[in-house]
């Protein structure tokens, strides 16, 4: 079942993410080293050439990323540490438009001790497609994210 708004209830690490709000993120599914969000493309995400923002791509992803690294409930003892992005490739495969839902979705490849390896792939589907869960649209941008887990501040 998706939700319709970003919020603490679905993983405590949405509770202040004001990007991840303003971009109007729904997430779709968490489960450990797994994230699918999706979200609608607004013209305030365009750039000159009436595109989709590499940037909003990249964050779109990041924000994916981010809750396929955490879990939204921290095992006994884990409570203290977060899960950050140590270093990132992405690349950009194909141009996305406004009014087209993008959908990310984030799976972890690997793990070792503090370290680990998410690949995410987004997609892009005009509006009145009919979603797919196997094949959420086009593919448009491969995100891989190299993660590492730290002592919370």
């Amino acid at each position: 079942m998706a939700e319709t708004t970003v919020s603490g209830a679905i993983h405590p690490i949405l509770e202040n993410d004001y990007a991840s709000i303003w971009m109007g993120i729904e997430v779709l599914a968490i489960s450990d080293g797994h994230a699918t969000i999706r979200m609608t493309l607004r013209q305030e995400m365009l750039n000159g050439f009436g595109m989709a923002h590499g940037g909003m791509i990249f964050a779109f992803a990041d924000s994916a990323f981010a809750l396929a690294c955490n879990p939204a409930t921290p095992a006994p003892g884990e409570e203290n540490n977060i899960t950050v992005a140590a270093g990132v490739d992405i690349n950009f495969l194909k141009p996305a438009y406004r009014g087209q839902v993008i959908t990310a979705v984030a799976d972890r490849r690997s793990s070792a001790g503090r370290s680990g390896l998410y690949d995410i792939q987004i997609f892009a589907a005009d509006a009145d497609a009919q979603p797919d869960p196997e094949k959420p649209g086009e593919l448009i941008a491969e995100f891989r994210g190299r993660s590492r887990t730290i002592p919370k501040k």
